[in-house]
C-alpha cells in the first residue's frame, strides 16, 4: 500500500486535536507548565510547541526522523528549565510519528484512543510524608532518582509510610495576651509541641 506524502483536512484537523491531547497527557510537560518552570509566560510557550510539532510534522519533502523530533522537544523542555531523564521525551516523539504515519493513512484509532482516556477532572492531591522528617540530605544517593508521575494510581503500589491529604488550609492568626500576633515556622508545622 502506498502511503499519501500529504495530509487530508480532516487528518490536519486530527492531527492537531492529536498533539494536543498527548501533550496535555505528557506529565513533565504539565508540571513545568503548573509550576510555571519557563517563566510566567510558560503556558503560551507550551502552546507554541504544540504548533512547532505541527509544521514540523507537515514540513513538505523532507524525511522526518524521530531523533529530530525528540532534539525539538528536548530542546523546549530545557528552555523552560526542565531536563528530562525518564524517557518520557522519546515516548512522546515516537507516539506522534506514530500518529502522523496513522493520519496520512486516515487512521486516527490512536487519537481516538487519547480521546477515550480523557479524565474527567483535573485532580490535585498532596502526598505527605507520615513519617518525622529529619533535614539531613544523607538519605539522598546519587542524586539521579527521577520521579515519574501517573495519570492514575496504582492501589497495588507500596504506599506505607505515605498518606494522601488535602492541600493545608490557612489557619486563622494565634493572638497572645500581650496583643502580639504568633507566627508560626515554616519548617517542621507540627513538629514540635
Amino acid at each position: 500500500m502506498v502511503v499519501p506524502t500529504q495530509l487530508t483536512a480532516e487528518a490536519v484537523n486530527q492531527l492537531r486535536e492529536g498533539i494536543d491531547l498527548l501533550l496535555g497527557r505528557w506529565s513533565a510537560l504539565q508540571m513545568a507548565i503548573q509550576n510555571e518552570w519557563g517563566g510566567r509566560d510558560t503556558r503560551q510557550k507550551a502552546q507554541q510547541l504544540a504548533v512547532d510539532v505541527y509544521h514540523w510534522l507537515i514540513r513538505p519533502a523532507e524525511a522526518l526522523y524521530v531523533d529530530e523530533l525528540e532534539d525539538l522537544l528536548d530542546d523546549f523542555m530545557l528552555s523552560l528549565n526542565t531536563e528530562i531523564d525518564d524517557g518520557s521525551i522519546d515516548e512522546v516523539a515516537d507516539n506522534l510519528m506514530i500518529m502522523h504515519e496513522e493520519c496520512l493513512e486516515g487512521n486516527f484509532a490512536s487519537i481516538e484512543r487519547l480521546r477515550q482516556s480523557i479524565p474527567a477532572a483535573n485532580h490535585r492531591m498532596q502526598v505527605v510524608n507520615g513519617g518525622d522528617d529529619d533535614d539531613s540530605d544523607t538519605a539522598s544517593s546519587s542524586g539521579d532518582e527521577s520521579m515519574e508521575m501517573s495519570d492514575e494510581l496504582d492501589p497495588s503500589s507500596n504506599l506505607s509510610g505515605m498518606t494522601i491529604s488535602e492541600p493545608p488550609r490557612a489557619q486563622a492568626p494565634v493572638v497572645d495576651a500581650d496583643g502580639w500576633t504568633v507566627v508560626s515556622s515554616r519548617r517542621n508545622r507540627g513538629g514540635r509541641p
